[in-house]
């Protein structure tokens, strides 16, 4: 099973670091070796410190998280503002490093798609040098098949015919959350979406994996 599932968004907050946590933890109760990482994250290392519950300590911080700044802004604005400039090159390199140990490696983004993580490079160009399948996470609400559409757009060709979907419900639905996942069968292919509930605010995914529906959903997944 050597591969690298990249988790990108429609936005920030989409639930990106909830679904690269329960993977994490999902693929070691398989019995798969894996990696899980957020190579570059700005204002605070909270989603890394989540991803690095869920892996029960198979990596340390510093490997799932190597470019933390401290400004709530763009990545590549906080990492300019600190002098510490982060090249596509190098996280290629650390993540090439990572899959040479490992069976599967889950990669999260920042933000969406095309946010800038470093000098002159975004998630869809780290999916892209890594041959990575790309896995979109949005907000099940208003506009999420609109943002989701975009996102698949502005991958090139290749990519989005293997990319997935991933609809996460909201703590309170809209108007919309019931019929997103027909309206969205009718432009992704069945097979390549799927929804997941609302998990809770401060959710563990040991917990969450209890549920069988979860489970099978997760495996159909990768």
């Amino acid at each position: 099973m050597k591969k690298i599932l990249f988790i990108t968004g429609t936005d920030t907050g989409a639930g990106k670091t909830v679904l690269t946590a329960l993977l994490a933890e999902f693929l070691c109760t398989q019995k798969i070796k894996v990696a899980a990482l957020k190579p570059v994250c700005s204002g605070g290392r909270g989603d890394a410190e989540k991803i690095f519950t869920a892996l029960g300590g198979r990596m340390d911080l510093d490997g799932i998280n190597p470019w933390h700044f401290r400004d709530s802004v763009a990545p590549s604005l906080a990492a300019r503002r600190e002098k510490r400039p982060v090249k596509l090159a190098q996280v290629v390199a650390h993540v090439r490093a990572i899959q040479n140990e490992f069976d599967a490696v889950l990669i999260e983004g920042a933000g969406g798609l095309l946010s800038p993580l470093g000098e002159n490079f975004d998630s869809r160009d780290l999916i892209v040098k890594l041959d990575a399948t790309p896995v979109i996470v949005a907000a099940n609400k208003l506009g999420a098949v609109n943002h989701i559409l975009l996102t698949l757009e502005a991958l090139p060709k290749k990519f989005r015919v293997r990319s997935k979907v991933v609809l996460m419900s909201p703590a309170r639905p809209d108007t919309a959350t019931g019929s997103n996942a027909e309206l969205l069968g009718e432009f992704v292919p069945l097979g390549k979406f799927f929804k997941l509930p609302w998990l809770g605010k401060d959710f563990s995914p040991t917990k969450v994996l209890r549920e069988a529906g979860i489970r099978r959903t997760l495996g159909d997944l990768v």
